[in-house]
């Protein structure tokens, strides 16, 4: 078809790719449009405990944030810091979220920070935001799943509070302020 429009309309190929070009840049307008707006959401919640700005002016895809453990938990009293990284294609696609503070957590693989949950990986929806995420992962701290561990020492120790409390806190690396989102 691309070849019969170009043989009738002289400049017609040019045009096409003009407008492919113009999609993905209204695409990355879209996608910075929607992170503007969900920090701009973030900044102006109420919601406890939880942070995250780009960590540049000139990038709004990086950011970095922080997630206070909940009171009543083992993590209470601990402050971690993470980094979240979006795709051009966000929000049709997760971001990559990934602890950069050491975190003994039965979900969160402790050398490379990555997270098992379930809606940064298969359950992950367009709806979501980065407030829905970070209070998920806040949740994620006191309540585990168990049953898909990435650190099967964490998961092992959860229903012992004296042993798990001990490795958390071997690993635990409190922020300073030149560390903190």
């Amino acid at each position: 078809m691309d070849q019969i429009t170009t043989s009738l309309v002289p400049g017609a190929r040019a045009s096409a790719k003009s407008a492919v070009a113009g999609a993905g840049n209204e695409s990355a307008g879209s996608v910075t449009k929607r992170l503007s707006n969900e920090l701009m959401t973030l900044m102006m919640s109420s919601s406890p405990g939880i942070s995250a700005f780009p960590k540049s002016d000139a990038n709004l895809f990086e950011w970095a944030g922080t997630i206070e453990g909940p009171a009543d938990t083992y993590y209470a009293g601990m402050t971690f810091k993470i980094s979240i990284h979006f795709p051009p294609n966000y929000p049709y696609v997760a971001p990559v979220i990934k602890f950069e503070s050491p975190c003994f957590h039965p979900n969160v693989d402790i050398a490379s920070g990555a997270i098992c949950l379930d809606i940064l990986q298969d359950k992950w929806s367009a709806v979501y935001s980065v407030q829905t995420i970070l209070i998920s992962l806040q949740s994620l701290l006191g309540e585990p799943n168990n049953l898909s561990p990435l650190n099967a020492d964490a998961s092992n120790v959860w229903d012992s509070p004296a042993a798990f409390k001990a490795q958390l806190v071997r690993y635990y690396r409190p922020l300073t302020d030149e560390h903190s989102a």
